[in-house]
């Protein structure tokens, strides 16, 4: 199966199926005949997988190595970055040649980053192993690395060449980890105005190509996020990126990006309905969708208010206020302006919930 981003300046393929990843080589062959070399960014845990078959040495047709990174979001710091194009330069990787992000969305982010950088920019071929990666960080070209500040806060737009979404990498996934993959997929059904009833009969695959074809559409009408349009993917995030960052500073396991997404999720209907753009409705719907994926949607009764209100104010699509992506009657949008007393109402009811 094949779903086109059809980015304005070079629109490319997400694939989608059992066993795509070994057609990797042949495009390289066919679309990068000058390249010398191919550079897998990966982490040791995927490294070990026994569906990493991906041959070194000459594994794409072409010179193949490996650079290893931290697994998760340690991976995605200024020094994973430099690392990363420190080894590039003594592998002396060249602009005909490819990098290959191989990894959950942590590595999808912190490769397309590093070839956006190096050199200038270099092509990157993208091979997410994660739910989350596949529906999501690999497909639309932002890239970025953390800030003790926030997340994402340093990146760069640098579309992928190609995207690999092999659903036989998916069956190594612990029980947590696809669970919390779908956080970003409860987001992607929401945003497309689907009920949990119709979620019954929906198959991981069907999921996966809807979550993917949505995120083709958003990012082939507002590729830079200059439109609005694009925002609308932050749905859930405003809150969950905070959630993320604090609990990244106590305990690198404790949240996970797609479990922090539920959580925002939950919070942006109830605080749809504390500023009367919804009703108690899309605050029930919004439960049963998340409450379908086993996701958490509670918030953390220990969650230092000021703490996280200030980090929502640095949030990427913020502009010095607080702003979130929220339903309302004429769909979802972005919000922007809304006052403080009111988000720490709507959380201080939501924390004691």
């Amino acid at each position: 199966m094949r779903i086109r981003v059809d980015v304005r300046d070079a629109p490319y393929e997400v694939y989608l199926g059992d066993g795509v990843r070994h057609e990797v080589g042949g495009f390289i062959a066919e679309h990068f005949a000058r390249a010398r070399m191919a550079v897998i960014i990966t982490s040791p845990e995927i490294r070990r997988q026994p569906w990493f078959d991906f041959g070194i040495g000459i594994g794409f047709g072409v010179e193949t190595t490996v650079i290893e990174v931290p697994d998760g979001e340690a991976a995605k710091t200024l020094a994973s970055l430099e690392q990363v194009c420190e080894q590039l330069a003594r592998h002396q990787v060249s602009r005909h040649d490819v990098v290959v992000g191989v990894g959950g969305g942590a590595i999808t982010d912190l490769a397309g980053f590093a070839a956006a950088v190096y050199l200038r920019g270099v092509a990157v071929l993208q091979v997410p192993t994660s739910i989350v990666g596949q529906v999501d960080a690999a497909i639309g070209g932002k890239t970025a690395v953390n800030l003790a500040a926030g997340k994402n806060l340093v990146g760069a737009f640098h579309q992928p060449a190609g995207v690999w979404c092999d659903t036989a990498t998916l069956v190594t996934l612990s029980e947590r980890e696809r669970v919390a993959g779908m956080g970003e997929v409860a987001k992607c059904w929401l945003l497309e105005g689907r009920t949990r009833a119709q979620l019954t009969d929906a198959s991981m695959v069907e999921l996966i190509e809807l979550s993917v074809a949505l995120k083709a559409r958003i990012v082939a009408a507002d590729e830079f996020e200059t439109s609005g349009t694009r925002a609308l993917l932050n749905y859930g995030h405003t809150l969950g990126h905070a959630l993320e960052l604090a609990a990244l500073a106590r305990n690198s396991d404790e949240l996970r990006h797609g479990e922090a997404v539920a959580i925002g999720l939950a919070f942006a209907a109830r605080l749809a309905r504390a500023l009367g753009r919804v009703g108690d409705d899309v605050v029930t719907q919004t439960d049963a969708v998340l409450d379908f994926f086993t996701l958490p949607r509670r918030c953390p009764r220990d969650l230092d208010l000021d703490e996280v209100i200030a980090v929502m104010a640095r949030d990427k699509k913020a502009h010095h206020d607080l702003t979130f992506v929220l339903a309302g009657g004429e769909g979802y949008e972005v919000v922007a302006g809304i006052d403080a007393r009111v988000v720490r109402g709507a959380l201080e009811q939501f924390r004691e919930a």
